[in-house]
């Protein structure tokens, strides 16, 4: 049975790593229900594939029923078919399909089960075309093909996979910059446009290498560009810092070098942006890292940082990588046998979708030293939700919050062994099943003084939700 969005995650008691108890810090938190900043897209969540994924013959499709519901769990989202394999892509109507890193074979039955997959789930679509190996003939066939099949369901097309990383994957011969793919994106865009007069596109999906490319073409294709995309990794999976406490860190400088600066650049040119391909740790993740209990406060503190800095939505990067093998990084399991199953990271965008319909508003809070971060978000009919995330690995937090509506608060538990657990994640005390069905109960929150109250212990983190 879905939980309702109006119920809570709440903290559960994670272990300490020590399996000692800790004395709680004292954290307060002021919720401000009036200062709006800004609306929360209703569509916010997505996940991300290799193109190779759509020709896996019955994959994702509406037949494929256990992954729709994993996916239907997450409320309207928007898939991403993009990522490296899509620049050695091609499209061939009647071909066989195939599936692999340099030969991936896409043809009209591959597309067509692909629009059942979104029909069963409701989703949307972003389409990436082959510009590192393709021609713009077939690129032209295969936009054709797409926006035939997908209709509505079609968001944009992307032109090249991290474009900026061409001379490094092979794809161009140095010097190749900004300026070069441009040209070859804008003669793409013309022949399609021909083809296609209502085509609508996006870039320049490059990687966190390519700030500059995002400023530059938010600036040249203002008017034009229906978003602005981007990617992002915390790190590589071979780096030795790359570890639990790494995921758990505030990315200060990235929020200031990157973040900040594509905002300014959509509200310049007047269009939304999303990070449209993003995960913990480059290169597939890293085992014991980016498929830990870690990666679930990780991601659910990451989409309101993404939030509030503007971003329309991200595409957590999903499933088979180019490698042929399951990124650590996944959210959702595959042993391509036909069995999936929920990561934990699925688990922090499961919370995420139970809290995230309305409207961000301010909060002020109180850390008392502790690596904690809080969101408040107000929906229809005054509801409010505060998302609590404890990312401090040592220190428990006694949580007081104020200025929410004088009635009732109900909350539920996210749990796990540990922060570097890797299974045994539960929300509201139930995992998710194997057919991708997830259930869950809410409890009361103790209400005092006008005040919420409730332990967040080290390594956890809380929604609480509000009704008058």
């Amino acid at each position: 049975m879905m939980i309702s969005r109006r119920m809570v995650l709440a903290a559960s008691a994670a272990m300490p790593f020590a399996g000692m108890a800790h004395a709680a810090d004292a954290v307060s938190i002021q919720i401000h229900p009036q200062r709006l900043l800004r609306r929360l897209p209703g569509d916010f969540i997505g996940l991300g594939f290799e193109a190779s994924a759509v020709a896996v013959p019955g994959f994702l499709s509406s037949g494929n029923r256990a992954y729709v519901q994993l996916v239907r769990n997450l409320g309207r989202g928007v898939i991403r078919i993009g990522g490296n394999v899509s620049d050695y892509t091609r499209y061939e109507v009647g071909a066989a399909p195939a599936w692999s890193y340099k030969a991936t074979v896409l043809n009209y039955e591959s597309l067509r089960q692909l629009r059942g997959f979104l029909d069963a789930t409701g989703w949307k679509l972003i389409w990436g075309l082959n510009l590192g190996t393709g021609t713009v003939e077939n690129a032209v066939a295969a936009a054709r093909a797409v926006t035939e099949l997908m209709g509505d369901r079609l968001v944009a097309f992307q032109i090249g996979n991290e474009p900026d990383l061409f001379v490094l994957a092979g794809h161009r011969a140095a010097p190749y910059g900004y300026g070069e793919w441009l040209t070859q994106y804008r003669r793409f865009k013309a022949a399609i446009r021909a083809a296609l007069p209502g085509a609508r596109f996006a870039g320049p999906d490059i990687s966190d290498a390519g700030v500059d490319w995002v400023e530059a073409f938010a600036r040249d294709e203002s008017g034009e560009a229906a978003m602005l995309t981007a990617h992002h990794y915390i790190a590589g999976k071979d780096n030795l810092a790359s570890t639990h406490a790494l995921l758990l860190r505030d990315e200060i400088r990235f929020q200031q070098n990157n973040l900040a600066r594509f905002q300014a650049s959509a509200v310049k040119a007047g269009i939304a942006w999303r990070m449209s391909e993003t995960a913990t740790l480059y290169g597939g993740g890293k085992k014991g890292v980016s498929d830990s209990f870690a990666s679930a406060l990780w991601v659910l503190d990451y989409l309101f940082v993404l939030a509030g800095h503007g971003a329309a939505g991200a595409n957590l990067q999903t499933g088979i990588n180019h490698l042929g093998r399951l990124s650590y990084y996944s959210p959702l399991t595959d042993d391509q046998k036909g069995n999936y199953g929920a990561a934990p990271e699925y688990y922090g965008l499961l919370a995420f979708a139970q809290v995230s319909q309305g409207d961000l508003v301010a909060v002020d809070l109180n850390k008392s030293g502790v690596n904690i971060t809080a969101y408040a978000v107000r929906e229809e009919g005054g509801i409010i939700s505060v998302a609590v995330i404890n990312k401090d690995i040592n220190r428990d937090a006694a949580v007081a919050i104020s200025g929410a509506p004088q009635g009732e608060a109900q909350a539920m538990r996210l749990a796990a062994p540990s922060v570097s657990a890797l299974s045994g994640v539960t929300l509201g005390g139930a995992g998710v099943s194997g057919d991708g069905r997830w259930g869950g109960q809410s409890e009361a929150v103790r209400i005092r003084g006008g005040q919420a109250l409730l332990n967040v212990p080290a390594g956890s983190a809380a929604l609480v939700t509000f009704t008058a």
